[in-house]
């Protein structure tokens, strides 16, 4: 059985945590938990009367600063304090920036009912599976245009355009008008020049006939002008680019990308070629959109990366994941030659269907570098004269359009960097909405709509918003030092000093023996080390001079301390000083 992860909780400078008082009566409280000063651990809270609704429990990949640690997720000391009046989560859709938390959280917070649509209930069934030793969640399906009842808040669902099927916006009733978050969405346009569909229409005329209170909405892509570029453009051109390419063709793209793969597969089939698809997370994102009934494959058409050999170059299409230069994912390690059976040549088209993470660049550009180096020609989205990759967050004109549709009383920019939240506000602002309506927060925020919904407010109490870091290594709650340590060993290195130490006398057995390990090379260091063994060995017998029995935490203390101000006095660095004593 996997062992349940490990949690951390650093302490962080947060808005202003004291004891957030209590709800008063007819006031609705918002709490965004994550998502409103980074990308990704996308959380909100509401609250009405005796009643808390979530909205996702998503997590974020670690920065460089957190070394070891595998996901951050959202701090929900206050949903723990307020487990009781917790009636429900929901799930706007399958990605893990919304879903990804649920494991480490659910149990937290009382593991109320869970709502989702079919194919996201799939996706977290299947993460479940990881955490044998959790309880089963109590998962409920729902559909577009359902209306359930968790506590006194009746919350309403809508479908939305992203990449992956079954995302939709959630709609909360309360007496002054509607909540609504759509999450992440962008319009599905009948062309490039960014008129929505009939569909997409029809879908957010609901909120021409009822008065919106409150606007919650995405700003990933608010600083780009216009409109995105509609899915149905990429997969014309992907159609063209499989059609009529020669030789193999590797399509590297997001696993999160279900629509764009299901496309290809439908494209393979149709020109008759052969499909392998290689990729952990890739594989088990078919194989649950294909469970979900999200469309049906063709006998033979999907092969083995083992049989790809058996078959004409022009008929072979591999899908794979790596567009991202991810160290060990199947492209780079086709791209370094690692990969066991598939590796490039000249002739092959790699085609990157992604835009470049930010961060992610250089990974990237040594992808293609040794990619380039073994002939194979590249198609990313910067060099292609045809769109073959899109978004699936709404860019300026599309987020300006849901405003316009949606005309909220009230708006708070979710979903991005503070930078990105008021650029998200100076928009809302152009389009006429009075600052006073609009709350630009930070996770833990307190915000409240007060005099019978006439009035929105952040309050000076914020509730905890601690970096909350997940590592699945060990079982134990073990502090920010230990992120602290490891920041010093990566920068720093360590040094190990070791001494052999007569009990009775307090004398050193002989010179201290040193192992050092990404602090300096050894055999260009002499000079130093002998130094450190002189100092390590003088100090060890001066602090057990006068002291028996010897107190060995206390002359560790000494060497940590004399030998690092040696050692920084000589390098400038302050490895990590580890003393070893033995005692005979």
């Amino acid at each position: 059985m996997k062992p349940p992860p490990r949690m951390r909780r650093a302490p962080r400078a947060t808005s202003a945590e004291k004891t957030v008082p209590p709800l008063a009566e007819g006031n609705i409280r918002i709490i965004p938990l994550g998502g409103v000063e980074e990308i990704g651990k996308n959380m909100t809270a509401i609250e009405m009367g005796n009643d808390i609704v979530v909205i996702d429990i998503g997590f974020a990949f670690p920065t460089e600063e957190m070394p070891g640690v595998d996901y951050i997720i959202p701090d929900v000391t206050y949903l723990e304090k307020n487990k009781e009046k917790v009636r429900g989560v929901v799930i706007t859709h399958g990605h893990l920036d919304h879903t990804g938390g649920i494991p480490y959280i659910m149990g937290r917070i009382g593991n109320p009912p869970l709502y989702t649509r079919n194919l996201t209930s799939l996706f977290i069934k299947k993460r479940m599976d990881e955490f044998p030793h959790l309880p089963p969640l109590d998962m409920r399906v729902v559909e577009n245009e359902s209306k359930i009842k968790l506590g006194e808040i009746t919350v309403r669902f809508f479908g939305v355009t992203h990449t992956i099927p079954d995302s939709f916006g959630i709609i909360i009733e309360t007496p002054y008008g509607l909540i609504v978050n759509p999450g992440d969405y962008k319009l599905d346009l009948d062309g490039v020049d960014g008129k929505p569909t009939n569909e997409e229409e029809k879908r957010y005329g609901i909120f021409e006939k009822e008065k919106t209170l409150l606007l919650l909405a995405d700003s990933t892509n608010i600083e780009n002008p216009g409109f995105s570029v509609p899915e149905r453009e990429t997969h014309k051109n992907l159609e063209e680019i499989i059609k009529s390419i020669k030789g193999r063709l590797f399509i590297g793209t997001f696993a999160s990308q279900l629509e764009r793969m299901i496309k290809i597969v439908e494209i393979v089939e149709k020109y008759g070629r052969k499909l392998v698809i290689e990729g952990r997370s890739m594989k088990t994102n078919m194989e649950i959109s294909q469970l979900a009934g999200l469309w049906k494959l063709k006998k033979d058409t999907v092969i083995s990366m083992q049989d790809a050999s058996k078959y004409p170059e022009d008929k072979v299409v591999v899908l794979a994941t790596g567009a991202q230069g991810e160290e060990f994912a199947a492209l780079m390690r086709m791209a370094n030659k690692t990969h066991k059976y598939l590796r490039f040549k000249k002739g092959d088209t790699v085609l990157l269907s992604s835009s470049i993470v930010p961060g992610n660049e250089i990974a990237v550009q040594k992808l293609k570098d040794n990619i380039a180096r073994q002939g194979a020609k590249i198609i990313s989205y910067r060099t292609s004269d045809v769109y073959i990759h899109s978004s699936g967050h709404g860019n300026r004109g599309e987020i300006e359009w849901l405003h316009k549709k949606i005309k909220p009383k009230f708006f708070i920019p979710i979903h991005g960097s503070h930078h990105k939240l008021r650029q998200h506000e100076d928009l809302a602002l152009e389009l006429g909405m009075p600052e006073k309506n609009i709350i630009v927060p930070d996770n833990g925020s307190v915000i409240e709509i007060t005099d019978k919904g006439q009035k929105i407010q952040i309050l000076k109490e914020g509730v905890s918003n601690r970096v909350v870091m997940v590592d699945g290594l060990g079982q134990n709650n073990v502090e920010e030092v230990v992120i602290r340590d490891r920041q010093m060993l990566s920068q720093e290195g360590m040094f190990v000093i070791v001494a052999i130490v007569d009990a009775r006398t307090g004398r050193v057995r002989k010179s201290p023996d040193i192992i050092s390990r990404g602090f300096v090379y050894l055999k260009d260091s002499q000079e130093l080390l002998h130094h450190a063994r002189s100092l390590a060995k003088k100090k060890i017998e001066e602090s057990t001079a006068a002291m028996h029995p010897i107190n060995f935490d206390y002359v560790k203390n000494v060497i940590r301390e004399e030998v690092g101000r040696y050692l920084f006095q000589k390098t400038h660095h302050r490895p990590i000083i580890l003393p070893v004593l033995i005692e005979v």
